[in-house]
């Protein structure tokens, strides 16, 4: 076997087509969309690089054939939050084989020792955790949701085999649309309902972006700041995160709580893209894109993904939680566009929001795991620590 460093054209390409061996007889595997894989790569595009560095390998067997293909990276900003240095690789995907898979991450061990790392994490993504996060251990029998990794039942007996241990578990919930909200919340958000409370709930006007992108990150900044590896969003941050947002922006679908004009929640959802990109079979380029807006103005997507859902500290345990999800209700129930909810992954280490999700009567619906490994096999290992019951942070 041979593991090739990426460095042309033809690399790049090449470690594009190894999913599509690895998964070419599963229904369920939709490809991720090359170009959103490649801004990852691009120092360019991706701000990670600003603090950080990346590279990836393909592997081929003695025959010259594709078998996997892997990357590892560091976020200083990142690693140094650790007991030990913990860089990380993602990316990863192999054939059924140990020896191949161990090659694939001894590369990644070996690299990143090179660069002063104690521990590696994986699989994990160059960028925010809201994609390509962890290892997929239940639930083969669905696609998974957009920037999610899909992965075949056997890496999980790669991983352990190679001495890998669970971080932290992630768990993906789902509900119907049409279900109402529970009373729990409801009657914890009644007295905000009343007319004259200073509570106050609206949708996304795409026509300002501005505003809402600052209405975003104060949200943002209130809920999660105190965490011990939170950096606080900045204000081009939250307009970048904006524009991206836009080209699949349903405004019906994206809402913000108020106290008088003080932003303190937002619920933030987005039309499921996978159920549009599973035509385009990872390529978004022109034909690509019309194959995208022909089954999105047929009503193809039936259901939202939720990305992201926050309340600032000072009105957290109030209500706003049902104020909001009330509200929402009343906004998507009536137009009878979506039928399903997905909610983006909430880790076991925050027994906050896995509460909030338990009032709204969710079910699981999937379990990945973030793995680790510490390279001293003398270092004993630690299990993500549980935030405390003032921070609100996936």
């Amino acid at each position: 076997m041979q593991i090739i460093p990426i460095k042309s054209p033809a690399d790049i390409k090449a470690f594009h087509q190894v999913p599509f061996i690895i998964y070419k007889n599963d229904p369920n595997w939709i490809p991720h969309i090359k170009q959103d894989i490649d801004k990852i790569f691009d120092p360019q595009k991706n701000k990670f690089w600003k603090h950080g560095e990346a590279t990836r390998w393909i592997l081929r067997n003695d025959s010259g054939d594709l078998i996997g293909r892997v990357s590892a990276f560091i976020n200083q900003k990142l690693s140094d939050t650790f007991k030990q240095p913990t860089g990380g690789f993602g990316f990863f995907e192999c054939i059924d084989d140990e020896k191949a898979a161990f090659m694939l991450f001894d590369t990644c061990k070996q690299w990143l020792v090179s660069k002063g790392m104690k521990a590696m994490d994986g699989p994990i993504n160059f960028g925010e955790k809201d994609n390509y996060w962890g290892l997929m251990i239940t639930n083969f029998t669905n696609p998974a949701t957009y920037g999610m990794n899909y992965n075949p039942e056997y890496y999980r007996k790669l991983f352990d085999a190679y001495g890998f241990k669970t971080y932290y578990e992630q768990y993906v919930f789902q509900r119907p649309v049409y279900l109402p909200t529970q009373d729990v919340l409801v009657q914890k958000s009644e007295e905000l309902r009343k007319e004259g409370s200073g509570y106050h709930c609206k949708t996304i006007d795409p026509k300002n972006l501005p505003k809402f992108a600052e209405d975003f990150r104060t949200i943002y900044n209130n809920a999660w700041g105190g965490h011990s590896s939170f950096k606080p969003m900045e204000k081009e941050q939250a307009l970048n995160i904006m524009n991206k947002l836009k080209p699949v922006l349903d405004p019906d679908i994206v809402f913000f709580a108020y106290y008088k004009e003080e932003p303190i929640g937002f619920y933030v959802n987005i039309p499921e893209l996978n159920e549009l990109f599973k035509y385009v079979n990872g390529n978004l380029n022109w034909w690509g894109k019309i194959k995208f807006m022909y089954h999105k103005l047929r009503g193809d997507c039936k259901t939202m993904y939720s990305i992201v859902f926050g309340v600032t500290k000072e009105y957290q345990g109030k209500g706003v939680e049902g104020f909001m999800v009330k509200f929402a209700e009343s906004i998507v129930y009536p137009k009878r566009k979506y039928t399903n909810i997905v909610l983006t992954w909430i880790g076991d280490f925050n027994p906050k929001m896995l509460k909030v999700i338990d009032n709204l009567e969710c079910t699981k619906w999937r379990t990945y795991i973030t793995c680790r490994i510490i390279f001293d096999p003398k270092i004993p290992f630690e299990r993500a620590p549980i935030m405390g019951e003032n921070e609100f942070k996936q």
